[in-house]
């Protein structure tokens, strides 16, 4: 296994390269006819969402970034979120949004996604956050099912405006520490 190390998201960091992180995580995605946001987004997308919340990333040993995740305070009732309508899980205040989780195709299956909402759900517990909510396509079975095994609850549905599908709402309780894990 390669070593990756997670940290948040430096002002130095490269937003065009995060942008072209999340096109290339979820390009596998999109072959399957899932037009997730992150698929297309512009630089500009990408930055107001890492601004919006608390970004962290994942670099390889040679200092290449390989993976990423933004962790939200929640929206307004009145606002939007990707130009929607904001469900109401993600106005609650005591839930923070989970989004962009992203890994590079080729550090897949060395547990960089785990470590990454591990540093997002520390940082929500550190901040005072009972919650963390996202939302996936409901045809996405294994994501759904990695959410599940992380202790992700369905809670409601919506179908954003463009998009191919269906997305599941989803949240998870944090505990008194969201993971034991260290973040080297």
């Amino acid at each position: 296994m390669t070593a990756i190390t997670l940290r948040p998201l430096a002002a130095t960091d490269s937003i065009e390269a995060l942008t072209a992180l999340l096109h290339a995580s979820y390009a596998s995605l999109a072959a399957q006819g899932w037009n997730f946001t992150a698929v297309n987004q512009s630089v500009q997308t990408t930055r107001e969402r890492v601004e919006a919340g608390q970004a962290f990333v994942a670099l390889s040993a040679s200092g290449e970034l390989v993976g990423t995740v933004t962790i939200a305070p929640p929206k307004r009732p009145d606002g939007r979120y990707l130009g929607d309508p904001v469900p109401d899980c993600y106005t609650q205040p005591d839930t923070a949004i989970l989004a962009q989780l992203a890994v590079h195709p080729a550090c897949r299956g060395q547990g960089v996604a785990e470590r990454l909402m591990d540093i997002a759900e520390d940082w929500a517990h550190a901040q005072g956050y009972a919650h963390v909510a996202l939302d996936t396509a409901v045809p996405a079975e294994a994501l759904r099912r990695r959410y599940e095994r992380r202790g992700y609850a369905r809670i409601g549905d919506v179908q954003w405006a463009g998009k191919t599908y269906r997305s599941v709402l989803m949240r998870k309780a944090l505990g008194p520490t969201a993971s034991t894990e260290a973040h080297p």
